[in-house]
Order: structure tokens, then sequence, then C-alpha cells
């Protein structure tokens, strides 16, 4: 996909910021059961009886190198969906990778706290149920509200699957801060369902740090979404508290980290490239 198209698609351009900042819960359109949409080669696999609940499963020629779960992000509203993960996802089949893109129930369709927090941990956890798969390696990739569910969910205690490493898209790690600076229109605290705060640790990742897991947080540095000190912040404070992270800073905007043919995407495959 080019860079002109994505651009071109309504999820990506202004007319969505206007949506989150303007529009009311109850004016979101929860986003149908998508059929057909799924492209042909890949397998659509539920997790749940919820519309929302269900993954794809791309595959690799030949052996995988592990697996990528693609989380999209969207400020966690209805109105953005699983689609936005489709082409992260098959350019990482063509890598050699099995990229999970999981759809999950959002504002505005069902999701909020916890629901939103369980879809995304269950689907993870559903890897266990699908055959063939080798679990040694499990990356989180999510953009923007789907960078924090990434962060969030590779610090999961106990989980059924666990994730060996994250890949932060500009995403937002700090849903305090998130809150204080309007991020997509109060879109933390619609999340919540009130003001972030110190109570929310459980699902915060800067009020998580430090992780286990090796985290990159890659981030555009004309970013105008979500700011660029949502990524630094995080990493200055993880590395502090003696975690491995890292700051990728690329050029371009918000959405240049799902281009998939751009520079910023090259940066990400390189990252992976050095796991395995």
């Amino acid at each position: 996909m080019r860079r002109r198209t994505l651009l071109a698609l309504p999820v990506l351009g202004l007319a969505p910021l206007v949506l989150l900042t303007t529009c009311s819960e109850e004016s979101v359109v929860p986003t149908p059961d998508p059929g057909p949409v799924t492209p042909d080669g890949v397998e659509r696999i539920t997790y749940g009886d919820d519309p929302s609940q269900f993954v794809e499963l791309y595959r690799p020629q030949g052996a995988s190198r592990g697996v990528v779960v693609v989380i999209h992000g969207g400020f966690w509203k209805a109105a953005y969906d699983y689609t936005l993960g489709q082409p992260l996802a098959a350019s990482l089949a063509e890598r050699g990778w099995t990229a999970w893109n999981i759809e999950y129930r959002r504002v505005g369709n069902g999701g909020g706290t916890p629901e939103t927090f369980d879809d995304v941990a269950a689907a993870i956890d559903a890897l266990a149920e699908v055959d063939g798969l080798d679990l040694s390696t499990v990356v989180t990739l999510g953009h923007s509200a789907g960078g924090h569910l990434a962060v969030w969910a590779a610090g999961r205690v106990d989980p059924g699957v666990a994730v060996t490493h994250a890949i932060s898209q500009a995403g937002v790690l700090d849903l305090v801060m998130s809150e204080r600076m309007g991020l997509g229109g109060g879109a933390a605290a619609a999340l919540l369902g009130h003001t972030p705060g110190p109570d929310d640790a459980q699902w915060d990742p800067q009020q998580q740090i430090p992780l286990d897991v090796p985290v990159w947080c890659v981030h555009g540095v004309d970013d105008a979404i979500v700011s660029l000190g949502q990524s630094e912040g995080y990493v200055v404070d993880a590395t502090a508290a003696g975690a491995r992270a890292e700051i990728i800073r690329v050029e371009g905007d918000h959405f240049v980290v799902i281009d998939p043919e751009s520079p910023a995407w090259q940066s990400q495959l390189e990252i992976l490239d050095s796991i395995a």
C-alpha cells in the first residue's frame, strides 16, 4: 500500500481526529462483522462470541521466525478497526514472521476497562490453541493506542502466552500525561471510565515500569497526534529503572510508522531482524 493511499483512507485523515475530539460516545457506530474483508489465504479465528473478538492469522512461506501480534490503534475507539493492521501483517509474513492481527472490543462497541484489556489478553493467549506455532518468540507490535496495549500486554502477570518483546509505534504509553495533554479529546478517560490516576497502574505502562521484556519505542519526530514525549519519557524512566528500552526516532508523522513502504517501517523490520 502506497503512502498516498494510506493517507487517503478515512481513518487516517484529519476527519477522524475531529471525530475523536468532538463526537460523543453514543455517536460512534459499532463496527459490523467484517466477513469477507479478511484477505484470501488468511485464516480468521474467533476467541469469543462478540463480533469484535477475532484475529487474522498470516502464515509465512516456509519456517516461521516467530510470532508478531499486530495491535491496531485509533484511541481505543470503535470507529477504527483491524484493517489498519492488515498491510503490516502481510509485510511481516513476507519477511518470514507469523502475524497475528487482532481485533478487540473498543470504546463504543462494548469495550473500555476491563473489556478491551481482557480481549487483548485473550487474543494473545489464543495463540496456544493454534497448531504448528513456535511460541518461544512472541512480539507485540502496536500503533498509537495499540502501542499502549502492546506494552501493557508485555507486562501481564502469569499470561497464558508470554510476550518476549514489545514494539510501540507512536504509543500512548503514559495515560495520566495523555489525559493532561488532551490526546484524542480525552480518549484515555473514555477508555478507563474516569480521569487516569495512580489507582490505574494495572492499565498504564508508565506506571508499570520496569518490565522484564525489552521495549522499542518507534516514533515520528513530526507526530502532531501523539507527542514524541510519550515515547521519550517512557524510555528515560524505564532505562533509569534498569529495564531494557530504546527510543527509535524516525522522520515523519503519526502514520509513517504504519506505512509498509516507509523507511520507518524498515527500521522496525531491522528491530525484528535483531530478535530472530
